[in-house]
């Protein structure tokens, strides 16, 4: 009966994942409104070839994420690890083409303002299958490039954000389960976020005022809380000390998500300009500041310094800097990796969190990290007027208002998520197969 059962739920997914290019085939795409276009003039070869090379390096990161997650959990558990982030490339690239990006970057359905229309979500229906996704700049998103190279560069930031959350629930969770949650958490979760903070009017960007420049709020904190509520759901793995299974995995990782986020950051100025050049800097001065920052940290509490701890410090450095990247200079990005790294190691070592079995502490490195991220944003963005140190603090305060809101958010609904979805997909592996490991109880496959 259970084999049944299973076998029906794969025919689902399996018919909601060829339904795409089915429906697609005959999909019957409306002309582009010009009104919202410019024109082939306005297009910058210069932009365009960085976004196209930035998009390339932003996709790298999940691999190198694979990897870096890989190398980290036990021998039994590594492909199935590295399969989870692995596959949000195909999981959530298709449902970006067909639904995601519209409701990304859809025209706002929300709620009015003094007559203003700020957004909650975007309009599912408006670039469907990329309808009206044009080769031409798109007036409010990325004016000199083409409208699809702004889709496709921020659908690498939707496959990633899903693919960081596997991290909190290795080794215990059912394939099958995993790929419903990941779907599901980008329609409700993160599609949302990525609207009212990066659309034009957005609830979050617009009215707020609330400033994230590549990703803080929208991947890291929604990760982060959402790899807390699954840790939280699934509960303690069997045996939750593990010896990682390769460090080499975890450095050559690092190593391909340092060089992708400088896609991240500094191709979230859209152009080749002075302010992707000032992200690069940053990014990469954050990044190497939190992992000396930690592993010296390490040292002073007692703990060796590794390979693995360096690894996890310089990934938090990348973490906390990217809301900030081009907004702040670059001997406040030294404050932000260093700071950063502390607060982080603190967590991911305090004792309270150490009673969740957070498999990879995607929670103390992504949650806190970004949490970190947007407070420390909203003290030093140097623009007049955006910050506490330039004149800002009702903007600090509204980014104090917001932070708390997308943590509830993200961790409620991420929570209900995975209660609901459990109701029909067990998500928890049986304890028989936790203990063969899930690279062969799950995909029949090991090292």
């Amino acid at each position: 009966m259970e084999k049944s059962g299973m076998k029906f739920k794969w025919k689902v997914a399996f018919l909601i994942t060829i339904a795409a290019p089915v429906i697609g085939l005959f999909w019957k795409h409306a002309q582009p409104v010009l009104a919202n276009f410019g024109t082939e003039q306005d297009l910058v070869f210069a932009d365009i070839a960085w976004l196209l090379t930035a998009s390339c390096l932003v996709l790298l990161m999940t691999p190198g994420l694979s990897l870096f997650y890989g190398g980290m959990v036990n021998k039994k558990n590594l492909i199935s690890t590295m399969l989870q982030s692995f596959i949000s490339l195909g999981v959530i690239t298709m449902l970006w083409v067909v639904v995601g990006f519209s409701l990304a970057f859809g025209d706002p359905i929300g709620i009015t303002i003094d007559g203003v229309k700020y957004g909650l979500i975007g309009n599912p229906f408006q670039y469907l299958f990329f309808d009206q996704v044009a080769e031409l700049p798109h007036k409010a998103l990325g004016s000199t490039i083409p409208f699809i190279l702004f889709a496709l560069f921020q659908m690498k930031f939707a496959v990633i954000t899903p693919a960081i959350i596997t991290g909190s629930f290795a080794e215990r969770v059912r394939f099958i389960g995993h790929l419903f949650f990941i779907g599901i958490f980008s329609i409700f979760v993160y599609a949302p976020l990525c609207h009212m903070v990066w659309h034009p009017n957005g609830l979050i960007g617009s009215y707020f005022g609330v400033l994230d420049f590549a990703g803080g709020t929208v991947v890291h904190i929604s990760a982060g809380m959402a790899s807390l509520a699954g840790a939280l759901f699934l509960g303690k793995r069997n045996k939750p000390h593990h010896e990682p299974s390769n460090i080499t995995y975890v450095l050559l990782g690092t190593g391909m998500l340092w060089f992708g986020w400088f896609g991240f950051n500094a191709g979230s100025s859209f152009g080749a300009n002075g302010t992707a050049a000032l992200a690069f800097a940053t990014t990469t001065i954050s990044s190497a500041t939190a992992m000396m920052t930690w592993v010296l940290f390490d040292r002073i509490q007692g703990r060796k310094i590794s390979a693995l701890q360096a690894c996890i410090g310089a990934v938090v450095g990348l973490v906390v800097i990217t809301p900030a990247a081009g907004y702040i200079t670059v001997p406040e990005s030294f404050f932000f990796g260093g700071i950063g790294a502390v607060v982080s190691n603190l967590a991911m070592n305090a004792k309270f969190l150490k009673k969740i079995d957070d498999t990879l502490d995607v929670f103390a490195c992504h949650g806190i990290g970004g949490i970190m991220g947007m407070i420390l944003t909203a003290i030093f963005a140097g623009k007049e007027g955006s910050s506490l140190l330039h004149g800002g603090f009702g903007v600090f305060a509204s980014h104090m208002f917001v932070l708390v809101s997308v943590c509830l958010f993200s961790f409620g609904i991420s929570y209900a998520i995975f209660f609901v979805l459990n109701k029909f997909v067990t998500l928890r592996v049986r304890e028989e197969y936790e203990e063969i490991g899930l690279d062969m109880s799950q995909h029949g496959e090991a090292i």
